[in-house]
């Protein structure tokens, strides 16, 4: 068998031990991983919070005005710079 056969092979045999790899989870459980924040269950009872959420709830800028849930599909962070920076626009105007 030449280099190249072995080579092809080779890569073949990672490829398909890969891809059963990636498919274990819907194989076992019958759907994919559920890493959305917002419908994770178990992320939401550990209190984890999507970061666009997070950076507003410290900055204390309101999410329930573009209807943040925890989302980050849902959260728009153009929204939330430009109202920082008018804020700060209007702090200096005082």
């Amino acid at each position: 068998m030449s280099n190249l056969w072995i080579v092809i092979l080779v890569s073949v045999l990672c490829v398909a031990f890969f891809v059963v790899g990636m498919s274990i989870t819907i194989i076992f459980k019958g759907h994919f991983i559920d890493s959305e924040i917002a419908t994770n269950k178990n992320m939401q009872r550990l209190g984890i919070k999507c970061a666009v959420q997070e950076s507003r709830e410290d900055t204390g800028t309101d999410c329930s005005d573009i209807g943040c849930t925890g989302n980050c599909s849902s959260c728009d962070i153009d929204h939330a710079q430009t109202q920082t920076h008018t804020e700060t626009d209007a702090k200096a105007l005082k």
